[in-house]
């Protein structure tokens, strides 16, 4: 059996392939069908009758006017019920093949819609793909340039050039006294640094950023702070939890400074400003079920209460307020809200 021509293939690619709304095109429907031939059958058999049963019946006396008008309900009167009851049964068939061609539609469209989804998804896959690579490197870099600051501290004592046993003057050393450490003599940490650095960098390029948080890294205080929101921060990011998502309601800056005098309760409820529901709940299920998220969580409310008590006493208020937009403070509403401590 020979196969198509290239005329027929010609003919057959040119034809537009059917859409999902073909399935719900009205269809050539006859205009009599079993139904109307039924209900001619039964009219024309029930007249027959009737003519019948009136002709052959011998007549007493002629019939009234209401006998006439009784004799004609009663010819046509069955006529007329059988003529609705077919047009019920008419209609109640187009609704049914009307309603299984719009189910078909329906069907046509959501089949449609899937395949479409499928290869927007195979399509977009390698963007996707290629954005998530990117932020994978930015926070690769930025972990690294983390742990190269957390770690670059003084050298130890063991590690130092030996003085050499043939200098004969003494060397001038500060007058410290014994246990003293070297912090005490540093200057202290600028607020501005302080506040940037509780934020971390923006971005791998933020050169401000990580100048702000290596000078903060080298005070001991905050950078026992940094390196425990550090923590809860990457904890929290394995649950889809990020301080940028959240948009907590702000605190005035008195009810930061009762905080940090020790005032508890509803007096200072404003702290937990945090609203989103899902952070909540799968923060507050992580604290009940993972130990060492809850030891690094109470930890970091410890360290923050301690250094924003210190803070709190030099700060004016705009610089309490730019504390509480921080990633640090956000991640302390959360987790402070879940712990009961503004309760």
């Amino acid at each position: 059996m020979s196969g198509p021509t290239p005329q027929e293939q010609r003919v057959r690619s040119s034809t537009p392939p059917a859409t999902p709304l073909d399935a719900y095109q009205r269809p050539g429907r006859p205009a009599v069908t079993g139904i109307e031939v039924t209900a001619i059958a039964l009219s024309l058999l029930w007249l027959v009758g009737s003519v019948l049963y009136f002709v052959l019946t011998p007549d007493e006396a002629e019939p009234a006017g209401g006998s006439f008008l009784i004799t004609m309900l009663a010819v046509f009167m069955p006529v007329a019920m059988i003529w609705v009851a077919a047009t019920a049964a008419r209609a109640s068939r187009v609704m049914r093949e009307e309603s299984q061609r719009l189910q078909a539609a329906i069907d046509a469209i959501r089949h449609a819609y899937l395949a479409q989804a499928q290869r927007g998804a195979v399509n977009a896959e390698p963007s996707v793909t290629k954005k998530l690579d990117e932020i994978a490197e930015a926070a690769r870099k930025t972990e690294s340039a983390l742990a190269t600051f957390s770690t670059s501290r003084a050298r130890p004592r063991h590690a130092q050039l030996p003085v050499p046993m043939t200098v004969e003057e003494p060397t001038h050393q500060g007058s410290l006294e014994l246990g003293t450490p070297a912090e005490a003599l540093s200057p202290p940490l600028p607020s501005d640094d302080f506040i940037r650095a509780l934020n971390f960098p923006e971005t791998a390029e933020d050169a401000e950023g990580f100048a702000a948080l290596r000078r903060a890294l080298k005070d001991r205080k905050a950078a026992q702070l940094i390196q425990a929101a550090q923590d809860v921060l990457t904890l929290l990011s394995q649950d889809g939890i990020y301080m940028d998502d959240l948009r907590p309601d702000m605190a005035r800056p008195e009810v930061w400074r009762q905080f940090a005098q020790g005032t508890r309760g509803r007096a200072v409820a404003a702290l937990g400003g945090v609203r989103d529901r899902s952070s909540l709940a799968l923060t507050a299920g992580r604290m009940k079920q993972d130990p060492i998220f809850r030891d690094a969580a109470h930890h970091f409310l410890r360290r923050f209460d301690q250094t924003l008590a210190e803070f709190e006493a030099n700060a004016s208020d705009e610089e309490l307020s730019a504390l509480g937009e921080t990633r640090t403070a956000r991640a302390f509403m959360l987790l402070g809200r879940v712990a009961g401590t503004f309760d």
